[in-house]
């Protein structure tokens, strides 16, 4: 094999879970390359998310959800507050529109207590109303540390972190292929200039790519390769000012939370997402038009616990589409991220299923690849 220019990491995909993970590699002083497809960061996953920070309330027990979301809240909020980010605590209501559905309502309490989420305050009748009074409901929960984000705001600080502490991003470079050597790993990349680099660690964030990335790895388990399935979430928004102050989420659905109310960082109300399969082959980008159909059942859903919509108030706005480790009438599935331990390629880490809480994990995602990176390398170093 030719010899090929050599870093000691290289992260593959450029959105908000990539920044962040080739950020702390940087800051921990590894030189450090991000390969991107597009021509910017965050066109995909990152880009087409609802932009709320979840408090960590409905992920089970232990699951990497649930750690994810709790520490890195705290390191977002953190990190928002430092450098300035347009955020905002502005809490979230759970509400049950019918009293038989207390008991489910209080066990997502439960689950959030041990997840470490402990200051959740119930809401029954006259006091869920007095803070929403256009809101329907018999019980609800109040979450005040859920909160809003500017997500590019974000991924343009991480991305300046980044290069401030010397990394490089190198856009329009999709990775077709990638082979062990020893010691070290070649990516090969496309695009207008395709070239090979190596390094000593590897770490593919490339959202719903990654499953395809890995394949393209010679040495790569072919049965570690999980299936992936595709979940489109439609948006519609509302015409005109919603009397809420806060978000507004129905109980959880399956595949989703459900057709929830969230705002913008200007007060602009929006509606979704909803669940919608898509059958996506491997390399093919998905159609993120929105049906204007679908409002129908948004309606439904809606008027569930605001009757007071109107009709016509709402109109298509923006879908994205979430890698989903579960299919249609599965459990929902845990993040996944793979080592050799899991794959057999020694330096490589997979993240697959990165979806909702991942814009809220970002950080606490990050700092976890920056200490199995440093664990692997004084390892080798024995």
């Amino acid at each position: 094999m030719n010899e090929v220019p050599d870093v000691e990491c290289i992260v593959i995909g450029a959105g908000v879970i990539g920044l962040a993970a080739a950020r702390s590699l940087a800051q921990s002083g590894r030189e450090t390359v991000l390969l991107e497809a597009g021509r910017a960061i965050g066109t995909g996953i990152s880009s087409r998310n609802s932009g709320v920070i979840h408090a960590g309330i409905y992920y089970p027990r232990n699951s990497l959800k649930a750690r994810f979301c709790v520490e890195g809240r705290k390191k977002l909020y953190d990190y928002c507050e430092t450098r300035q980010i347009p955020h905002r605590r502005c809490g979230k209501i759970v509400v049950a529109p019918l009293q038989s559905q207390r008991a489910q309502l209080m066990a997502i309490e439960a689950q959030a207590r041990i997840n470490g989420v402990d200051d959740l305050i119930v809401l029954e009748g006259d006091a869920l109303r007095d803070l929403e009074p256009e809101l329907k409901g018999e019980i609800g929960l109040l979450s005040p540390s859920t909160g809003l984000i500017d997500a590019h705001a974000l991924m343009l600080s991480l991305q300046g972190d980044f290069e401030a502490s010397g990394g490089a991003i190198a856009f329009g470079s999709p990775v077709v292929g990638g082979a062990a050597a020893p010691g070290r790993i070649i990516v090969f990349t496309g695009g207008a200039e395709p070239t090979a680099l190596s390094a000593r660690h590897v770490i593919v964030a490339a959202g719903l790519s990654t499953p395809a990335v890995a394949a393209a790895f010679n040495g790569i388990a072919p049965l570690s390769i999980p299936k992936q399935h595709a979940a489109k979430g439609n948006y519609f928004a509302l015409q005109g000012r919603a009397p809420f102050s806060r978000l507004i989420y129905p109980m959880p659905e399956p595949g989703g939370l459900g057709t929830h109310l969230t705002l913008d960082l200007d007060g602009r109300a929006r509606f979704g997402p909803d669940v919608e399969w898509l059958d996506l082959k491997s390399g093919a980008s998905p159609d993120y038009s929105v049906d204007p159909s679908r409002a129908a059942k948004f309606y439904a859903s809606i008027r569930a616990y605001w009757p007071g919509l109107n009709d016509g108030a709402l109109a298509p706005d923006y879908a994205g589409v979430r890698p989903k480790l579960s299919g249609p009438g599965q459990p929902p599935a845990d993040f996944l991220i793979q080592d050799e331990t899991l794959h057999g390629a020694p330096g490589l880490i997979l993240l697959y299923g990165i979806e909702s809480p991942g814009l809220t994990s970002c950080l606490a995602i990050a700092h976890y690849i920056a200490e199995a990176v440093s664990g692997h390398s004084a390892q080798a170093e024995r």
